[in-house]
C-alpha cells in the first residue's frame, strides 16, 4: 500500500520563518509580518484577519517580489531529494499550508505531487483576499482527506510533518507524525520529533515505519 507524506511548510520546511514574513522582506515590511505571526501564533487572530492584513501590506507586491523571496528563504535542505525517495518508493507527498498559495505551489515544482494553500487573487493584486478561500488546521485535514481519496491512501498509511498549533487536528488525524522543531503544541502529541535543519533527517526516523 502507497504511503501518503502531508507537510507543512512555515517553520516546518521553512526553518524559523514563514511565506509571508519573507515575502514581506522583499518589501521592506518584515517587522509587521513578524508581529502578525506572533499574533497568530498566540490565536489573537484567526487565519481569515491574518490574510486581511498581509493582503493590505502587500500593495506593492509584484511576482518578482514572490520569485526572490522563494528562492531566497531558508529551506531545510534535502527536500528535492526526500521527495524524490518518497516518489521512487511509490509514494505521495504533499504540502499543505496556510500561507498564499502562490508560495506554496511552487513546491510541485520542487517534487511534490500536491500543493495547496490560502486562494489569494493573482499577484500584483487588484481585488481583495476572498475570506471563503483562507484554510485553516481543520480545513488541512479535509485537503489531506481528499488527497488521500484522490491517491488511493488509507487514513492509515498517511504521516503528517509538521511544527506548531495549526498542525494539531492534522496530527490527530493520522497514526505517524513528525515535529520538525515542533513548539509545546505538537511535541507531546508526534510520534517522532526531529530538531535540525535537514528534512532527510527527519524523514529517516519514518522512512521504513508501516
Amino acid at each position: 500500500m502507497a504511503r501518503l507524506h502531508l507537510f507543512d511548510m512555515d517553520g516546518t520546511l521553512l526553518h524559523g520563518t514563514s511565506a509571508p514574513v519573507e515575502i514581506s522582506r522583499q518589501l521592506g515590511l518584515e517587522a509587521e509580518t513578524v508581529a502578525l505571526d506572533r499574533e497568530i501564533g498566540a490565536q489573537g487572530i484567526g487565519p481569515p484577519e491574518y490574510a486581511r492584513r498581509v493582503h493590505a501590506l502587500w500593495e506593492g507586491l509584484t511576482p518578482e517580489h514572490v520569485t526572490a523571496a522563494f528562492e531566497g528563504a531558508p529551506w531545510l535542505t534535502g527536500i528535492r531529494e526526500t521527495w524524490a525517495e518518497i516518489r521512487a518508493r511509490g509514494d505521495y507527498c504533499a504540502v499543505v499550508s496556510l500561507s498564499p498559495s502562490f508560495f506554496v505551489e511552487r513546491l510541485t515544482g520542487w517534487g511534490a505531487h500536491a500543493a495547496h494553500g490560502s486562494r489569494f487573487p493573482a499577484v500584483p493584486f487588484t481585488e481583495p483576499v476572498d475570506p471563503a478561500g483562507v484554510l485553516s488546521a481543520a480545513a488541512k485535514v479535509k485537503i489531506a482527506d481528499r488527497l488521500r481519496e484522490q491517491f488511493g491512501v488509507s487514513w492509515a498509511d498517511c504521516l503528517a510533518y509538521g511544527d506548531s498549533f495549526s498542525d494539531v487536528e492534522l496530527f490527530g488525524a493520522v497514526p505517524v507524525s513528525v515535529a520538525i522543531n515542533g513548539d509545546q503544541h505538537v511535541a507531546a502529541l508526534a510520534t517522532h520529533s526531529y530538531t535540525g535543519r535537514d528534512l532527510w533527517e527527519a524523514y529517516e526516523l519514518v522512512r521504513h515505519a508501516r
